[in-house]
């Protein structure tokens, strides 16, 4: 199958008519349109909740702490990953350098999971203790939605002994602004936490404002907000025409007359047809080796980044590229979820970066060459935005055009360019806007699981509920609880008096005597607990202080070459490591490990496993319904170490969701995420075929699926595919 290539035109954002009152900007300085609209939005008191869906590169940030940098206001930034989250600090302090001084400029502070841990222990401090002191030295807090959550459920405090609203109280009093980044690559499960805790700060403090940046709208959300009777206003530059793309430089001469500035620069495209199989991209990139690295000889001073939906992958490719680049000065790193701080760090600097979706969710960087691939329509977009927002990587080092190539699978490159009356041809030019548009209409869509909010939302309503119920509280929040409790009901379609009876049955069938309910546990987590998470001592890793990882059991299963360790040698590794660098080293998150390895390498070809049950599993399937399950284990041929994980494994108690339908047809069939947590699973009657006949899902995506079981209940309707 033929490759096809289009151009993408150039995109210029509309300025601001006038700068608002108030607002002192740096010398020389504009505010784009919607910069100045997502300002005056959140100075007016009618107005609760901001969407601000301008385009990738086009300044968002300013856009949400405009009102700080004047003085105004204190807030609180919340970013779905640390690097993003690093990233935006470095950001705002360079706000902070380039605006008009004022008489004590805003503090900015950043907390993430190992932060808080290293924080709490050097000042000795509990960790709600050092969430508070940090929070209160603080104009602006930079974390990750994650703490915001937990803290608003009194997970940071002693139970029974510090009042639930401890910390909450404090920080919802203190800040203004809650700037919620990022949100488009926020799940159901998440959306849910956010929505609750929206709801509190509601009913407990007035005069807040919310402020959600996310370059794709979301109307079931924004539907949410409004049924709870949230004020909102969305600021979207695309609806109000505030984006130009300019065919020639005379066009481009005017905007740039007209103070219009560049948000994406024009891009070469070219699709690369693939068959839909694991590694194809890996097998392309290793086959073109040599054309990639004439793009760099080509065009001198240029930067790229080739990003992929596989660590495994790019654990592979790294040490390729780097072998094929040295000898011409060139530099090649890597940045995925398995590479250490250290080595992320430098990545960004590098000629070329390898990467997975580390480096595509919001981190600024200068490339002008991208290599990439997808798994859907909005992961495509959000790639390739990555690529076209500066003009150079270093200062008076221009790049010279900007190329990208596409790997994708051949029936959506069928549908863009060979079927009859396809939307695309070859040497097309087209603008951004209508591009994306096409992109949605033929790519595959991933399930946005609008169901979970009626079944599972209210499950974290319920418990802060009960919180503001506490006899230490009620009085106080008398007025607030009866607010909270009708919001909820409107917004997630479902009355307390059903959730609190699932809570019970949910604990009945797992228990009286047992300590906790699994189910409930899981539906009040904000990313949920992974039962299969294990720790990892990286032998790869040049730094030792990196070494020590966490990874889900099916990846190691499926790409790593491991050897078993004990959690007591992995702490006392990690310990001894800590103090001959003179420096620690966060440990909480190794405290629930299934098990501890040391990583040797990555295999070449990816290995065949399932999951077992040692009874049949057709009972399961037929409930419908989330269980609690023991006795899984992991079948793998000639695994020698399989057994130590084995007898770990089967007596966990895993919240689970089981499918009588092969694993792939219900990924198909129900357009899951590409990372959703769903494997094989054979039972004792089918534990010898040559394909695991049912599915499983675990903890949160357990749930998820659980709100889909009706489209594969009955054996009707046709395979969805792609």
């Amino acid at each position: 199958m033929a490759n096809y290539s289009i151009t993408l035109k150039p995109v210029y954002s509309c300025p601001a008519d006038e700068t608002p009152e108030g607002v002192k900007l740096p010398e020389g300085w504009q505010l784009a349109w919607h910069q100045a609209e997502t300002y005056k939005a959140l100075q007016n008191p009618d107005i609760d909740v901001v969407f601000n869906t301008a385009m990738t590169g086009d300044g968002k940030s300013l856009a949400a702490y405009l009102s700080v940098l004047q003085g105004q206001d204190y807030a609180i930034g919340l970013y779905p990953t640390n690097a993003l989250a690093r990233d935006q600090e470095m950001q705002i302090q360079h706000y902070i350098e380039m605006f008009p001084p004022q008489p004590k400029p805003p503090r900015v502070n950043r907390l993430s999971g190992p932060e808080l841990e290293i924080y709490a222990e050097q000042e000795s401090l509990k960790k709600g203790s050092a969430i508070a002191s940090r929070s209160s030295q603080s104009e602006v807090l930079v974390t990750n939605p994650d703490i915001f959550h937990y803290l608003h459920r009194g997970k940071y405090l002693l139970p029974g002994k510090e009042n639930p609203d401890k910390l909450w109280n404090r920080i919802d009093k203190d800040f203004d602004v809650f700037i919620f980044d990022e949100f488009h690559v926020f799940s159901a499960p998440q959306i849910a936490g956010v929505l609750n805790t929206m709801l509190l700060i509601r009913a407990t403090n007035r005069c807040k404002k919310f402020l959600f940046l996310s370059a794709t709208p979301n109307d079931s959300l924004l539907a949410r907000f409004e049924a709870a009777g949230f004020r909102t206003h969305v600021v979207n530059p695309i609806a109000a025409k505030m984006y130009q793309f300019p065919d020639d430089a005379a066009a481009v001469t005017q905007l740039t007359q007209r103070h219009w500035r560049p948000v994406a620069r024009a891009i070469d495209l070219e699709f690369i047809s693939l068959e839909p199989t694991g590694q194809a991209s890996e097998t392309w990139l290793k086959e073109h080796q040599a054309q990639i690295l004439a793009y760099f000889q080509s065009h001198p001073h240029s930067r790229g980044a080739i990003i992929l939906n596989s660590i495994a992958a790019v654990k592979r490719l790294t040490p390729i590229f780097k072998e094929l680049f040295a000898p011409y000065g060139l530099t090649v790193r890597e940045n995925t979820g398995l590479s250490g701080s250290t080595e992320k760090a430098t990545s960004l600097d590098a000629d070329l970066v390898i990467g997975t979706s580390t480096i595509d969710v919001g981190v600024d960087f200068k490339i002008n060459f991208l290599i990439f691939e997808s798994a859907d329509a909005g992961n495509f977009i959000q790639r390739l935005g990555r690529l076209g927002r500066h003009d150079e990587a270093q200062k008076d080092k221009p790049f010279q055009g900007f190329k990208a190539y596409a790997l994708v699978p051949n029936f959506f490159v069928g549908r863009l360019f060979e079927m009859k009356d396809a939307p695309l041809a070859t040497g097309q030019v087209c603008d951004r806007i209508s591009f994306h548009d096409l992109i949605h209409d033929n790519y595959r869509s991933i399930n946005s699981f609008e169901d979970y909010y009626r079944k599972w939302g209210m499950v974290q309503s319920a418990d802060i509920l009960l919180s503001l119920k506490r006899k230490e509280l009620k009085s106080q929040y008398k007025d607030s609880c009866e607010q909270f409790g009708a919001d909820c009901q409107q917004v997630f379609r479902q009355s307390f008096g059903k959730v609190f009876y699932n809570i019970n049955e949910w604990k009945q069938e797992w228990g009286k005597e047992k300590k906790g309910n699994p189910i409930a546990e899981n539906a009040k987590s904000f990313r949920g607990s992974s039962p299969l998470l294990c720790g990892l001592y990286d032998l790869t890793e040049k730094y030792a202080g990196d070494r020590f990882k966490t990874y889900e059991l099916p990846g190691i299963l499926s790409n790593l070459n491991i050897e078993m360790w004990t959690k007591k040698a992995f702490l006392d590794e990690l310990d001894a490591t800590a103090q001959r660098l003179g420096e620690p080293i966060a440990k909480g998150r190794f405290r629930h490990c299934l098990g501890f390895m040391k990583l040797q390498g990555y295999r070449e070809e990816r290995l065949n496993w399932t999951f077992t049950y040692p009874d049949d599993l057709q009972p399961v399937a037929d409930a419908w319904r989330v269980q609690v399950l023991r006795g899984v284990q992991v079948w793998q041929p000639d695994n020698v170490w399989i057994g130590s994980i084995n007898r770990q494994l089967r007596t966990q108690a895993l919240v689970c969701f089981v499918v009588r339908k092969p694993m792939r047809e219900v990924r198909a069939k129900l357009q899951l995420p590409m990372h959703f947590q769903i494997y094989p699973i054979s039972d004792a009657g089918s534990v010898h075929d040559a394909s695991a006949p049912y599915a499983i899902a675990f903890g949160q995506s357990a749930l998820l699926l659980e709100t889909l079981a009706y489209r594969v209940k009955g054996e009707g309707g046709e395979l969805w595919i792609a």
